[in-house]
């Protein structure tokens, strides 16, 4: 028999907010090579399969490798080798030039790559080609030195989405920009949450737009977030807090690569830009999804 109070306690328990997702730390390592061009990792794109990544440096150059996993986690990455991104001329970029931010791979395998200094977005048919550049934004000019395209997704259409790093001002959402093949529109941003930047973006397998994000505490350390967005018709919306770190617990991370694994998790994958400095790291941390 339903009694009035079961009923009242099977309505409440449907009344309650689904328990939030979050990620579930898996494993760190920290990448070197001989390469003096070696560092400055700014991008990441894990393939499907999980065991190669693509990445671009401050350099300007693209960084492949090897993903060795044991466990389902990250126990070596080998075979990492650099290759000048070129203009299109076919010439290795400039040093002026050079600073690739963001990356974002089409199923067909063209690479798009933002930069800033030069504030861009270019297009390849593979990492040996010359580039073919994107129609810019009239916003692209004026952006701020170091701190403008950053962060470069596609979603399952094709269509480019980049932000800046900062958004002018804290209480300033940050502009998404989106190029649906022709030209670029102003259409869309993403609310400023406190005092963390833009760095990186991926659509994931499941359709959602993950943001990473870091905050820099001087003589202290980075702090990393990540935030998950729905994008509808009337914009990004369901927003939800993913993972914020402690100050200290990773480096810079500035690249981030969503995708599937072998049992059917999503995996978030990031990596850190070492500056160039000695006491900095390479670092590739992966997490899993858990919903």
């Amino acid at each position: 028999m339903i009694t009035p109070l079961r009923i009242f306690a099977i309505t409440l328990l449907f009344a309650l907010p689904a328990q939030a997702a979050e990620l579930q730390f898996l494993s760190r390592y920290a990448m070197a090579s001989k390469n003096a061009d070696f560092g400055g990792l700014s991008s990441l794109h894990i393939f499907a399969n999980g065991n190669r990544f693509l990445a671009t440096s401050d350099r300007g150059q693209f960084v492949r490798g090897v993903i060795e996993r044991k466990d389902r986690k990250v126990r070596t990455v080998r075979d990492i080798t650099l290759t000048p991104i070129r203009n299109n001329k076919g010439l290795p970029l400039s040093l002026r030039n050079a600073d690739a931010e963001g990356l974002a791979v089409a199923p067909d395998g063209r690479i798009y790559v933002s930069f800033e200094g030069f504030h861009r977005v270019a297009t390849y048919h593979d990492i040996g080609a010359s580039s073919l550049l994107l129609p810019r934004h009239k916003d692209f000019q004026g952006m701020q030195s170091n701190s403008s395209l950053e962060a470069l997704a596609i979603d399952s259409n094709g269509r480019l989405y980049t932000l800046p790093e900062r958004s002018g001002d804290l209480n300033r959402p940050f502009p998404v920009y989106r190029f649906s093949g022709r030209n670029w529109d102003r259409k869309l941003s993403i609310p400023r949450r406190g005092n963390y930047l833009a760095v990186g973006a991926d659509f994931g397998p499941d359709g959602l737009f993950y943001l990473l994000e870091r905050h820099y505490q001087k003589l202290i350390g980075f702090s990393t977030r990540v935030r998950r967005f729905r994008l509808t018709a009337k914009g990004f919306e369901q927003e939800e807090t993913l993972l914020k770190t402690p100050v200290g617990r990773h480096d810079n991370l500035e690249g981030i690569s969503v995708w599937q694994d072998a049992q059917g998790d999503i995996r978030i994958t990031l990596i850190a830009d070492d500056n160039f400095n000695f006491f900095q790291s390479n670092e590739l941390v992966e997490y899993v999804l858990k919903p």
